[in-house]
């Protein structure tokens, strides 16, 4: 079938300056992206994002047009249940957990699913009247469940909701999105959104010329801010074209 559109995308994940492990995963595939944060201070954080990582591999492929958010809540369910399996053969496993954002594409058709603070923006338009980068998840922190969230006092900046295994509470947000050609998505963890701000994060999609180079600008401007945590990112293009296959780099 040949694709309208065609998809390029670049990434790259960075140790940062103050963590002494990477627990971040980052996948980078024809048809699926996503990036996993594994939890700090949890057991075996990096196991619990490459382990969702991987089972989200095989869900690389080309589906129909109607049906990628199905899909896509499949594979973030079978990821789940991957991390349940690994902590039953090992235990010392338990307490794991990781956050994850991931997109599925098919034709002009996009399925959008996170859960966790791990973020996707979207920069509509191309060259330099590009518009402004518009967040489109919703952090699943404890603030965003609390009416009146900025007037309680001590509210803690914990995760409401992630993958551990777990059945109760673990399950996506997912948004379907109709795919532009100009647009540019990017999908990173907490790494980049928590610590540099959104008119840098904006003005660094929007003043480069290729995915790769995007990443290698918003992965420098997270160590310009001092770079405390793993930095991960993705950044996918949206292009006319007449190859029937997305293409990737980086």
């Amino acid at each position: 079938m040949k694709l309208p559109l065609r998809i390029e995308s670049a990434g790259d994940s960075h140790l940062g300056f103050v963590r002494r492990r990477n627990e971040d995963s980052i996948y980078l595939g024809h048809f699926l992206i996503a990036v996993a944060d594994g939890l700090g201070g949890h057991v075996a954080g990096d196991v619990a994002s490459s382990t969702a990582i991987d089972a989200l591999r095989r869900y690389d492929q080309e589906v129909e047009s109607g049906s990628p958010a199905d899909v896509l809540g499949r594979a973030v369910n079978g990821a789940n249940d991957a991390l349940r399996r690994r902590i039953k053969t090992e235990p010392e496993l338990a307490g794991m957990g990781t956050t994850l954002v991931a997109m599925l594409i098919s034709g002009t058709t996009a399925a959008l699913a996170n859960v966790g603070d791990s973020r996707a923006y979207l920069l509509h338009g191309q060259g330099p009247q590009r518009g402004q980068t518009t967040q489109i998840t919703e952090d699943h922190v404890y603030g965003r469940l609390v009416a009146d969230a900025a007037d309680v006092p001590n509210l803690p900046e914990r995760l409401a909701r992630f993958l551990d295994g777990r059945l109760d509470g673990r399950s996506p947000d997912i948004t379907l999105l109709t795919l532009q050609p100009g647009d540019r998505f990017l999908l990173c963890s907490d790494g980049l959104s928590s610590y540099v701000p959104r008119e840098l994060i904006h003005a660094a999609l929007a003043a480069a010329a290729s995915p790769a180079e995007a990443v290698e600008r918003l992965v420098t401007t997270a160590l310009d801010h001092g770079g405390p945590d793993n930095i991960t990112v993705a950044v996918i293009d949206i292009q006319y074209t007449d190859d029937s296959a997305p293409s990737r780099q980086g």
